[in-house]
């Protein structure tokens, strides 16, 4: 629980300091902080940058696992990180339908909740997934090595480009993190990854042994 607890804090220091920040223009939503920032989908903060980090780690995780197998100490964490990226993942989406809340980008009202159709703004799926993965990373290395925290930058840029693209308010991407850090300290938990079982026992070894 220790480092769960240091995880969550630095986070939880962090998202406040920088989610804050700006000029209030219709403060509100849950922690009566949201609001929207001024819309920005240049440099570092453009989508396709977002869209394009979420992949690349997606594959990462997956093809280092399929790569490494599952018994060696990366290799399981690993498959942790993909169990907490898909239970991240379909929380958010099934959170998404119950609350159905609108995006900074149709609204200035970030008090609307349960607007039906296709609002899905609450909680972020990406940020969600984002901190899934890095989470057993976290709390499986940070212990050996202090820079492994550094990986939390990556949820922390994801959540302020995708605020200030307005996809995203400040609530919905706090929740996002507590729900993949949640599902990656679930994961970590595990002695045996869950979808690592579901597949062959080759995935087990990994591919470099086979070659």
């Amino acid at each position: 629980m220790g480092r769960l607890t240091k995880s969550m804090t630095r986070l939880g220091v962090a998202a406040a300091l920088m989610l804050s920040t700006g000029a209030s223009v219709a403060a509100g939503g849950l922690l009566g902080l949201d609001h929207r920032l001024a819309y920005d989908n240049s440099g570092i903060w453009k989508r396709s940058y977002q869209t394009g980090l979420l992949g690349l780690m997606i594959i990462g995780e997956v093809g280092g696992g399929l790569w490494e197998g599952g018994e060696t100490r990366l290799g399981k964490t690993l498959w942790q990180s993909v169990d907490a990226s898909v239970l991240a993942g379909g929380s958010a989406l099934v959170l998404k339908d119950v609350f159905t809340r609108e995006r900074p980008n149709t609204t200035a009202d970030p008090n609307k909740f349960f607007s039906g159709g296709s609002n899905q703004s609450f909680p972020s799926g990406e940020v969600a997934a984002v901190s899934a993965i890095v989470t057993p990373f976290i709390m499986e290395y940070g212990g050996d090595n202090k820079s492994v925290y550094l990986l939390e930058a990556l949820p922390l840029y994801d959540a302020i480009a995708r605020m200030k693209v307005r996809g995203h308010w400040q609530s919905d991407v706090l929740a996002g993190f507590a729900l993949g850090t949640g599902a990656g300290y679930l994961a970590h938990t595990r002695e045996s990854p869950f979808i690592l079982n579901l597949l062959p026992n080759s995935v087990m070894v990994g591919y470099h042994k086979s070659w």
